[in-house]
């Protein structure tokens, strides 16, 4: 089984989306998803409005997902972690307690431009345009990660 988390800073924009979108590509049950926080303002809230509104307008469902803290255990947890951004990767990274667990964290976007460092911008201050920009990013992000599982 192939244990896949993403994560942002609230948990209830980017990775939730991501985790919705990578969930709808790979319809296997050897395939877990999940998504965290690297903060702890939002915790058992469901996504923010304009993500599942965005979601739902491709086709998924991401009403039912409730944010949670990153924690070391996801380390064990979990083969690979997806960081949104710079900010979050580096504090995922200070978790860190070996090379392995180094080696499992990465840049989303990285995905698409290999070494870029590219990060998912935080649409949560904007408008309605940056979550459907923010969707077609991690979209193309999933399909790659998908195809390669």
């Amino acid at each position: 089984m192939k244990k896949i988390l993403m994560v942002c800073l609230g948990n209830i924009c980017r990775s939730p989306l991501a985790e919705g979108i990578l969930q709808s590509k790979v319809h296997s049950e050897k395939i877990v998803v999940d998504s965290a926080g690297t903060a702890a303002y939002h915790i058992g809230n469901t996504p923010d409005e304009r993500s599942i509104a965005v979601a739902k307008k491709y086709g998924i469902d991401i009403s039912s997902q409730k944010a949670r803290k990153f924690c070391i255990s996801d380390f064990e947890d979990f083969d690979t972690i997806y960081a949104m951004d710079e900010s979050n990767y580096q504090n995922i990274l200070s978790l860190c307690s070996n090379p392995q667990d180094v080696a499992k964290v990465k840049m989303i976007l990285n995905e698409i431009n290999p070494k870029a460092n590219q990060s998912v911008p935080d649409p949560y201050y904007g408008g309605d345009e940056g979550f459907e920009n923010v969707f077609k990013m991690l979209d193309q992000a999933c399909t790659i990660i998908a195809e390669n599982l």
